[in-house]
């Protein structure tokens, strides 16, 4: 690649905080939120013009599609985003679990508030380029925007940016996901134009089964109900009007009065990386097309989708995988699967994989415990990292990627950022039981 030398500039100091939160997805609002809520003052970074990441962008309403009757979670700050989002009037019924899905356009608004009263400081349209770095201790980052290259000095950092950007930055050791590890992008989108009572009573009398699209499962899954549309896209390809290479896994969510059908998540592409911006540009692309080639089967093959039209496209691209730390300690995927325990645990999960063709909801109570260990890079000091790009193999990925686990080591990275400032040591050296204590008074179930 042909390489330009840029001429060194000073850079001015945007502003100054304790604990500066990049990302703004599930995993970095909650930090966010538990650091100010701990008493840190805080700064939220964005690079989007809303809060939610995942949901607000990638139009990912499904915050808890794995709740069942008898699941055992964490709480905290990630079923408050769910029911505050419900108060304030933005979800709708979960058709396949007892849980809310979350109105993409309304949870941006349902961010702000939250932000706001806990008195976090925003910045959106912000993009972190750089990091400023005294030996093996991070002290901010260096952005540009609109307003041009600029610094933010913080105490403590946390990299919620879901591709590890800041650890990558900061020379923090980690791994990109290659070959089979690195799982399909999606383009999420809307129709409007439904005629939802037909189009319920098509699924009525079609009824899907989770085993129909998971691949593998533990078997006790199988017969649970899932939104999923399957033969009908068999006889699309079949016909010519979807090509028969073309990946498609159609399963619809919320539904409202208006005739809409808020969130079809069903295009796979395959072979993108995260990180690499022309990939990023081919993947959208390549999305969008999928999508209407989508729109085009379900009008002609799905009762109640006859007179539907596109709604919304997602904002940006639902990204599944793409760098991972190596942290103090690595989750594996008999943790997941063996209800692990660990004595520096910040948090629960249920035993919900989702991902590399297995599928495994948590009907019967089981969780593992999540270590603050896979949230600590090695060799950086005073950097933690929360969401799916948290420490561990392919296997265990498929369960800390989930958007309601993000919540959790995000609220634990929160805590702990807030605390060892309190304590006046590194994020490495924190004492674990105080975090504990102050995520339990948070409303977490640590064990």
């Amino acid at each position: 690649m042909q390489q330009i030398k840029e001429p060194s500039r000073t850079v001015p100091v945007m502003a100054e905080t304790e604990v500066l939160v990049v990302g703004s997805g599930p995993g970095g609002l909650s930090a966010a939120l538990a650091a100010a809520r701990e008493g840190a003052d805080t700064m939220l970074v964005e690079r989007y013009g809303c809060f939610g990441g995942n949901i607000t962008q990638a139009q990912v309403e499904t915050i808890a599609w794995y709740r069942h009757e008898h699941t055992v979670e964490a709480g905290g700050i990630g079923v408050e985003l769910e029911n505050r989002a419900k108060d304030m009037g933005g979800t709708h019924k979960d058709p396949e679990a007892l849980a809310e899905c979350l109105d993409a356009d309304m949870f941006k608004y349902v961010a702000d508030k939250m932000v706001q009263e806990a008195k976090i400081v925003p910045i959106l349209h912000c993009f972190a380029v750089g990091t400023m770095m005294e030996g093996n201790v991070i002290k901010g980052i260096i952005t540009e925007s609109k307003s041009g290259r600029q610094a933010i000095l913080a105490k403590r950092v946390i990299d919620a940016t879901g591709d590890a950007d800041i650890a990558h930055l900061s020379g923090a050791p980690n791994r990109k996901a290659l070959g089979d590890e690195m799982m399909s992008v999606t383009t999420s989108f809307g129709c409007s134009g439904v005629d939802v009572k037909r189009f319920k009573d098509y699924v009525n009398a079609n009824p899907a089964r989770l085993a129909e699209w998971a691949g593998s499962t533990s078997g006790k899954e199988d017969d649970l109900f899932t939104p999923y549309l399957g033969a009908p896209f068999i006889r699309a390809k079949e016909e010519g009007l979807i090509p028969k290479n073309m990946r498609v896994e159609v399963i619809w969510h919320s539904l409202t009065e208006a005739g809409e059908a808020t969130h079809i998540n069903a295009v796979r592409i395959h072979g993108i990386d995260p990180t690499d911006v022309r990939d990023l540009t081919r993947g959208e692309i390549e999305g969008r097309r999928h999508a209407i080639l989508i729109v085009e089967a379900l009008k002609k093959y799905i009762p109640g989708f006859e007179k539907a039209k596109l709604r919304t496209f997602a904002s940006s691209l639902g990204i599944r995988s793409s760098r991972k730390i190596i942290g103090e300690y690595n989750l594996t995927e008999q943790d997941v699967r063996n209800e692990a325990r660990f004595e520096d645990a910040i948090g629960i999960f249920p035993e919900f994989i989702d991902g590399y063709g297995l599928v495994i909801i948590p009907t019967t109570g089981r969780y593992f415990q999540v270590p603050y260990g896979i949230m600590v890079p090695q060799k950086v000091e005073n950097l933690l990292v929360a969401g799916r790009c948290v420490a561990g193999d392919k296997l265990s990925h498929a369960a800390t990627r989930q958007m309601m686990c993000c919540t959790v080591t995000g609220q634990g990275a929160g805590v702990a950022a807030a605390v060892s400032i309190k304590d006046q040591v590194t994020c490495r050296q924190v004492n674990i039981s105080k975090v504990q204590r102050a995520l339990e008074k948070q409303g977490v179930r640590i064990t």
